[in-house]
């Protein structure tokens, strides 16, 4: 679809997924993983009696690894997982095919020191997280599966990007001792199958949120990145789009800063040639935490200088979520429907 003097304007938004970002025809591959390896399932249980997680744990001795490794792998809150897997993937098979063939991945805008992987067919992203993150995540998890699985039953607008798996990778090395161990999401990869000419990173908010360095392909822009494009071109959404966005933006900020969540992020991807938005709400694990309201109070106090009234970098889950809802409508302007085509 596009607006007038072909400014972008999204238009189609999917029940079952962020907008328009997973394509549910999946490829299918043919048997994976090493012929030669010789793989011995030693274990598949719970942590305790109650517990939602499951373990697995097996032994590779190829040569390839150099000397017989031991891999421990953590599903975290397994059955509730794949129950939302269920209604985003056609199937379990499918879903642990693709990552069964991850690249590493530099992440524009991430982390430098924190893994990234992306299924070779992209349909994934894989993401190490800190324990501060799964710690929160392990609290408001409930409320999660609660709040998605209810969203996409009743069809009402959601575009948080889709937390699929989280797990727990030990790899212990027999010879020696040496043992790694990382925590790591998989996500949905909102702009699979999509030409993104731009990609930007939103929080709603003014400080330090520009990106100098715009140079290079998929380089990640922010808030001020976007008020300067918008001054000479604006992005258009259609009437019904604009209130499909607007309604799904509620929703989840509603329900995050139900649970705590703020410092999240809209992710926006502009597919030139479909002439539309490709969107998500990403980075919501980590919970306003005891460390944060400090910080707040340091901040907002003037103890370490600067204005006393201020507005401090970290504020609360209300208020982050009342920032956010504005500068998203705010961003993004409505053009009637009959002037779009």
């Amino acid at each position: 679809m596009k607006g007038p003097e072909g400014n972008s304007s999204a238009s189609t938004f999917s029940k079952w997924q962020s907008f328009g970002s997973l394509d549910l025809d999946y490829i299918h591959y043919g048997s994976y993983g090493s012929e030669d390896a010789s793989l011995t399932i030693g274990s598949l249980f719970t942590d305790s009696k109650n517990s939602p997680h499951l373990r697995i744990s097996f032994e590779d001795d190829s040569l390839i690894a150099g000397g017989k490794v031991k891999f421990s792998v953590t599903c975290y809150f397994a059955k509730q997982f794949n129950a939302l897997r269920k209604k985003c993937c056609p199937g379990e098979v499918d879903f642990v095919r693709s990552l069964s063939r991850c690249k590493r991945w530099s992440a524009q805008g991430g982390k430098s020191n924190v893994y990234f992987a992306k299924s070779l067919d992209e349909r994934f992203i894989i993401k190490q997280v800190q324990k501060t993150e799964l710690e929160s995540f392990e609290e408001f998890a409930p409320q999660y599966f609660k709040y998605l699985t209810d969203s996409l039953s009743s069809g009402s607008p959601t575009c948080l990007a889709k937390v699929l798996g989280i797990y727990q990778v030990t790899v212990k090395h027999l010879k020696g001792g040496k043992e790694t161990k990382m925590d790591l999401i998989v996500m949905e990869n909102l702009f699979f199958k999509r030409s993104i000419s731009r990609v930007y990173d939103l929080k709603g908010s003014s400080r330090a949120r520009y990106n100098e360095d715009t140079t290079g392909t998929n380089k990640v822009l922010l808030d001020m990145n976007l008020i300067e494009t918008l001054r000479a071109k604006p992005i258009f959404l259609g009437s019904k789009a604009k209130r499909s966005l607007e309604r799904a933006v509620w929703n989840d900020t509603s329900f995050l800063a139900s649970v705590d969540v703020m410092d999240y992020s809209l992710l926006v991807g502009v597919d030139d040639e479909s002439k539309e938005l490709v969107l998500g709400i990403i980075d919501f694990m980590r919970q306003y935490t005891w460390d944060k309201h400090l910080e707040t109070w340091v901040k907002a106090s003037g103890i370490l200088g600067g204005p006393k009234n201020a507005s401090p970098t970290i504020i609360s889950p209300k208020q982050y979520k009342k920032r956010f809802r504005k500068a998203m409508t705010s961003y993004f302007l409505t053009v009637p429907d009959q002037w779009s085509w």
